[in-house]
């Protein structure tokens, strides 16, 4: 393993990670990019680093590891495309060396950083035709992207078939609508901004998403209200009516982004932020229905899970004093990938589990045991939380945060709902 910036001539050059887009990102403004396999990176705020700086030890187990913080510089080529890199802030060298940077892809996408700008491909061998070319290809996928952009923004709820050849899990860097939305934004900010600025903070931290082979990600806004403290008059009457017309002021949670594999169907099921807000209570728990069935079956084996640590967050929760987590998330992911067939008459204990739908006559000689499942439950995004101990603050509130955990017992209590009915 090497480390990520270990080997860099720090007084002649850096040798920067080209960051692309992080293809499982459902929900939120914030552009969230990929640095490696395991690591992501997202706009340093600073409320949110002092979170993460400060975070209590017994809700590190529910929230993405912080990994430190990189420096983000884009260059604009003669065409006009924009391309981000990250790396060390100033003097930081060291503190990034144990930072696994072996996964970096692609690796002849690295860039060269001198005083004066950054020479594109590293691999000096590589043709000026085979660069120009490339520069083609980017510009049509570009106003491809575009094109596309302006259909999703009508679009809320989209299914892509998935091609039954090939790796299910690339075929998300393709499809995944929000993702794409968020970069193209995050290109067009820095782009406007580049005459004033052209260099950003990005925290690095977990990528929750890297040990799944089918990533199936939920995005639900938490609590029964969304703007911070520190919110203006205006942004607060826009989050407020936003609550009032969600589930939000109901039971204090809504759908904000969802990515679901069907296998039943081969298709990618994408449902946005917009489609969350419309939802009712009864359409917030058809979403989370879908969310836990394939196409083929209802996902059962995940609920236990799910429900154990749902309510271990909310006992952690409860115990936290002053905290607010406004406008924050929280994820549930588990693996889309279909599970092995077992052969019906192999074995009467490898029946038991069976489901409903995996008894039926149309499962022929093969049927679907369930098996056990890695479901991860985390709390993200914390622009707007507030504490205590952030001294900085001019509101200080006392106990815990009841419109969280007013909306975590409710989630529970419908994926209960949901176990118990799928179960008669």
């Amino acid at each position: 393993m090497s480390p990520a910036f270990g080997a860099m001539e720090v007084e002649h050059y850096s040798k920067g990670v080209l960051l692309e887009p992080f293809v499982h990102q459902v929900g939120g403004h914030s552009c969230v990019l990929r640095f490696n396999d395991k690591t992501i990176c997202k706009p340093l705020i600073q409320r949110e680093h002092q979170f993460y700086e400060t975070l209590p030890t017994e809700m590190r187990k529910f929230t993405p590891q912080y990994e430190g913080v990189v420096s983000v510089s884009f260059e604009e080529d003669e065409d006009g495309n924009l391309c981000l890199i990250a790396y060390p802030l100033s003097g930081d060298h060291d503190n990034l060396e144990n930072l696994d940077n072996s996964d970096c892809e692609p690796k002849s996408k690295l860039l060269r950083w001198t005083n004066k700008k950054a020479m594109l491909l590293e691999n000096e061998k590589v043709s000026k035709e085979w660069v120009r070319q490339h520069r083609k290809e980017e510009k049509m996928k570009s106003h491809k992207l575009e094109e596309e952009f302006e259909w999703l923004k009508k679009s809320e709820v989209l299914y892509y078939t998935v091609e039954k050849k090939g790796n299910v899990s690339s075929q998300f860097k393709h499809h995944n609508p929000w993702s794409m939305k968020c970069h193209q934004q995050q290109l067009q900010r820095m782009k406007e901004n580049a005459k004033h600025r052209n260099q950003y903070k990005f925290i690095l931290l977990e990528n929750l998403t890297s040990r799944y082979e089918v990533p199936c990600v939920l995005d639900l806004k938490m609590g029964t209200r969304q703007h911070g403290d520190d919110a203006s008059e205006e942004k607060k009457a826009n989050q407020i009516r936003k609550c009032q017309q969600s589930t939000s002021a109901v039971i204090g949670v809504r759908v904000c982004g969802m990515q679901v594999y069907q296998a039943g169907t081969g298709q990618l099921m994408f449902m946005n932020k917009y489609h969350g807000r419309k939802l009712s209570v009864q359409g917030f728990k058809e979403a989370l229905y879908q969310f836990f069935h394939n196409g083929k079956y209802l996902r059962r084996e995940l609920f236990e899970s799910v429900i154990k640590k749902l309510t271990e967050l909310k006992s952690v929760l409860e115990k936290q004093e002053s905290y607010r987590f406004y406008s924050s998330s929280l994820l549930i992911i588990y693996d889309g990938k279909e599970r092995q067939e077992v052969a019906v008459d192999s074995d009467p204990e490898d029946l038991e589990d069976l489901s409903e739908e995996s008894s039926d006559e149309s499962a022929g000689a093969y049927a679907y045991k369930p098996t056990a499942s890695t479901v991860d439950v985390r709390m993200i995004d914390f622009a707007h939380t507030t504490c205590k101990y952030y001294g900085e603050d001019s509101v200080v509130h006392e106990g815990q945060d009841t419109g969280y955990v007013f909306g975590l017992q409710n989630l529970i209590d419908i994926i209960k709902e949901i176990r118990d009915e799928s179960s008669e």
